[in-house]
């Protein structure tokens, strides 16, 4: 299933996209995509459905019909760093041996398509597509055996980040990850049983028409598995929280000399099989 949300800014409501490629509303199956409409249980009344029979919202996703960060309400967005070892050169920056982890304030959040504010003072924002992943059964100490099973689902994230703030100010890359509108969702959040390997997806961005970033999440330092079985040993995850799994090189940073982004460009990003996100940078 291709799960979403659609609508206004702040009122969206929950579908999913069809074959034919409409949105068809869940509304009157769940409030929300949020925290226990991803479990197991609830996934399984959602794929149980007659899709044809669930009401057609007019308008076409991503064009005339807005769509909202694919997950509402998130709980905690987890973030890993330097997963790629060829970005972790880029930076300069040593191939960690274990994950390296920070968070995005979930104020951050933004529709998949939604402006991207470039914050005031800054002259160092920047681009990373990656790989989200969706708990939707909750847990603590989970295995690595059994950590897929504790997946909803995977969606596009563009972690965008301010590397002054980040690398610059101290050591608290928090600064420069949780800025507003520093983390588009979606445009869904594909369920994990329609993804296949996780660990063979391409990845790429666009600033301009420019192709930065092409990479595939089989280069990842970390797997989807040793990450969530890593993090559940030091919180619990919860079914809505989202982690966002690092970024294949290509980033502004690594550039020679930096590229940064500024008011007024054009970004595209996606994943195989996980859709695109376009997004207008604009000043705060």
């Amino acid at each position: 299933m291709k799960l979403l949300r659609y609508g206004l800014k702040g009122q969206e409501r929950p579908g999913l996209l069809d074959a034919a490629g409409r949105v068809r509303d869940l509304s009157e199956h769940i409030t929300d995509l949020s925290g226990t409409a991803l479990t197991p249980a609830s996934l399984a009344r959602l794929r149980a459905l007659d899709v044809e029979s669930l009401p057609v919202v007019s308008g076409t996703p991503q064009a005339d019909l807005r769509l909202g960060p694919c997950v509402g309400q998130v709980g905690k967005f987890i973030c890993i760093g330097l997963n790629y070892a060829d970005h972790a050169a880029e930076s300069g920056l040593p191939v960690p041996t274990e994950p390296v982890v920070f968070a995005k304030w979930t104020s951050a959040i933004n529709g998949p398509d939604d402006d991207i504010e470039i914050p005031r003072g800054s002259v160092k924002t920047d681009w990373e597509v990656e790989l989200g992943v969706v708990i939707g059964e909750g847990g603590r100490y989970i295995s690595e055996a059994d950590a897929l099973k504790h997946v909803a689902g995977y969606c596009v994230v563009n972690d965008v980040s301010e590397r002054e703030w980040q690398l610059e100010r101290g050591t608290q890359w928090d600064k420069g990850k949780g800025c507003d509108t520093f983390g588009p969702l979606g445009p869904w959040l594909v369920t994990a049983e329609e993804v296949g390997d996780v660990q063979n997806l391409s990845l790429w961005l666009e600033v301009d028409g420019h192709r930065y970033q092409n990479g595939n999440t089989r280069t990842m330092v970390f797997n989807v598995a040793q990450i969530v079985s890593y993090l559940s040993q030091f919180m619990s995850l919860q079914p809505g929280d989202v982690i966002s799994t690092g970024t294949p090189p290509g980033v502004g940073l690594g550039q020679k000399p930096p590229v940064y982004l500024k008011a007024g460009q054009l970004i595209r990003l996606g994943i195989e099989g996980l859709g695109t996100q376009t997004q207008r940078t604009v000043q705060a």
